[in-house]
């Protein structure tokens, strides 16, 4: 299935599954099934499967129908329907926005370009240009982390394989949908596009992960950041960024397509080609960074929304000679699997001019 949420200014928000050019909306057979969320804990109350209790849904009523396109054009804050992400919660404390780096085979090389002493060009953590496999011993702190992965990353059923890199984002309010904007805050220095797949999670009431499916996904960064020093990635994670517009329950996650876009004033600025993703092209599996990720207990808590970007082969910011600026839009797309992914930069709404200082209580 293809799942959907969206919000129809000032009557709320709905939940729909995508039937080629049209979305079904189960909210229209069953309101209480109003969140992704309500859904998955409809399923855990029924004892059935999330696909399943969507399908009792539409089995159960004739399910109005929405034109797919029309919700794809519209905007948060206008008055037309619009997209949310395909998974959050009400309250966004309880949903986790993190990622795993350092990955996949395409893009390791750029990275231990930009944490080596002598570098003069520069990438991040998973992304950057092909044909790693047969550098040199390793030298850096990521090249030696890469190596694990590519020793252990991938271990057998059963056991613990080599632990990757892993990275916080923040909490639900940094995650944005389908024609949201990603910040430029004015502490940053730059912008930067990590086309990706991101695994969405719901913990169940007894405490397991359960994985609702995957997402395209903007992990948004400020890699002229963490070029100054490696020590500096974990700030320039914590930006905004994007996963959508489709919950796809049924991804085959061995082997996906990916391909990126960044448009200013109409013109084409990059054009990333064909990415691979997947685990054919990554040096941990699947179930190897989940467990990672959800081997410690605070991430295993019922009721918790976790979203988990797992990295990409290749972005800008090895190549180009520009900055991101406000205005400029970014579209991840993958044919055949999901509808495009599109954002658009803005300058952060929200700051102090100047330093922050906190005052006494």
């Amino acid at each position: 299935m293809r799942v959907v949420q969206w919000e129809i200014p000032g009557v709320g928000r709905r939940v729909g599954v995508v039937q080629g050019h049209e979305v079904c909306d189960v909210t229209s057979v069953d309101e209480s099934l109003d969140r992704v969320i309500a859904v998955f804990e409809a399923a855990c109350r029924d004892g059935v499967s999330f696909e399943e209790r969507l399908q009792r849904a539409l089995d159960g009523g004739e399910a109005s129908r929405i034109d797919y396109g029309e919700l794809l054009s519209g905007r948060p804050g206008g008055t037309a329907p619009f997209l949310h992400p395909p998974l959050d919660h009400p309250d966004p404390h309880y949903l986790l926005v993190s990622g795993t780096g350092l990955t996949h085979t395409g893009g390791m090389k750029s990275r231990d370009q930009m944490h080596s002493s002598d570098a003069t060009d520069a990438c991040e953590e998973d992304e950057g240009v092909e044909d790693d496999e047969d550098a040199a011993e390793p030298v850096t702190d990521s090249a030696r982390m890469f190596a694990m992965g590519l020793a252990d990353g991938k271990p057998e059923p059963g056991s613990r394989g080599a632990m990757p890199e892993w990275f916080y984002k923040g909490n639900g309010s940094t995650l944005r949908g389908p024609g949201g904007v990603v910040d430029l805050p004015a502490f940053g220095l730059d912008g930067g596009e990590e086309p990706e797949i991101a695994g969405c999670y719901v913990v169940d009431p007894q405490g397991v992960p359960r994985r609702l499916g995957f997402a395209l996904g903007i992990e948004w960064s400020d890699h002229e950041t963490e070029k100054i020093n490696y020590l500096y990635l974990a700030p320039s994670k914590l930006r905004t960024c994007a996963v959508g517009p489709e919950l796809i329950t049924d991804l085959d996650f061995g082997d996906v397509d990916l391909e990126c876009r960044v448009e200013r004033d109409g013109e084409v600025l990059y054009e990333s080609g064909a990415l691979k993703s997947g685990e054919q092209s990554m040096c941990h599996s699947l179930a190897n960074c989940e467990d990672h990720h959800f081997k410690y207990p605070q991430h295993r808590v019922p009721g918790d929304v976790h979203v988990h970007f797992f990295g990409t082969s290749k972005l800008s910011f090895s190549t180009r000679d520009w900055k991101y600026r406000a205005g400029d839009v970014v579209t991840v797309s993958a044919d055949g699997v999901s509808a495009a992914l599109v954002v658009t930069v803005a300058d952060a709404a929200s700051e102090a001019a100047g330093p922050v200082r906190a005052q006494r209580a």
